[in-house]
C-alpha cells in the first residue's frame, strides 16, 4: 500500500513539473544590468546596458539600442553583432552630456536576424544617480597613459575644472 502511495505521488509530481515550463523561451535575452558610467578621467559618461542570454538565438543575429539623448535632439543609436559564444551582451552608448540626476532616460532596445526582422524588443529607463555637475568641462588626461591634459593643468600651475555651460540648467 505504501508503494501504491509513493507511486502515485512521483506521478502527480510528474504531472506538476510538465506545468512548470519556462515563459520567457520566446525572448532569447533579458534585461541583466543598466547603469550610467562616469568617467572623470576623460570627462565622457555612457550609458552601459547588459543582457543575459536566456534562449537561443539565429545566426546572424544583431542588437539595435536607441538610447535618449540628454542633450536633446535624436536618439543616439548604436548596432552591433550578438556572437553565438556571448552569454552576456553589452550595449555601451557614444558618450553622452547633459545628464541629470533622479530624471528616467528612455531606451528602446530591438534584437533582430540576419534580414533585420524584429525577434524581440526591449524597453526600459535608466535613471542616474549623479548629475553631469559631478564632471570636470575637459578630459582631466590624454593619451594611452593618462598623461595630465595642458588644457587643464595649465603651466602657471592654475588648474582649469570648468563646468560644461551648454548643458540647459547648469
Amino acid at each position: 500500500m505504501k508503494a501504491i502511495s509513493i507511486g502515485a505521488a512521483l506521478v502527480i509530481e510528474l504531472f506538476g513539473m510538465t506545468g512548470c515550463q519556462r515563459e520567457d523561451l520566446d525572448e532569447p535575452l533579458k534585461l541583466s544590468g543598466k547603469v550610467f558610467i562616469f568617467n572623470y578621467r576623460v570627462a565622457e559618461a555612457t550609458y552601459v546596458v547588459t543582457l543575459a542570454r536566456n534562449g537561443p538565438l539565429p545566426e546572424p543575429s544583431f542588437v539595435e539600442t536607441a538610447f535618449e539623448n540628454p542633450a536633446g535632439g535624436p536618439p543616439l543609436v548604436t548596432r552591433s553583432k550578438i556572437y553565438s559564444f556571448w552569454d552576456k551582451v553589452s550595449l555601451e552608448s557614444p558618450p553622452v552630456h547633459c545628464v541629470v540626476k533622479d530624471r528616467p532616460y528612455t531606451i528602446s532596445i530591438r534584437i533582430l536576424d540576419g534580414r533585420d526582422e524584429v525577434l524581440q524588443t526591449i524597453e526600459t529607463t535608466l535613471t542616474s544617480s549623479l548629475d553631469q555637475t559631478i564632471m570636470p568641462g575637459k578630459a582631466l588626461v590624454v593619451g594611452p597613459v593618462y598623461t595630465p591634459n595642458p588644457e587643464v593643468y595649465r603651466t602657471d600651475s592654475a588648474v582649469d575644472y570648468a563646468k560644461d555651460k551648454t548643458c540647459p540648467g547648469v
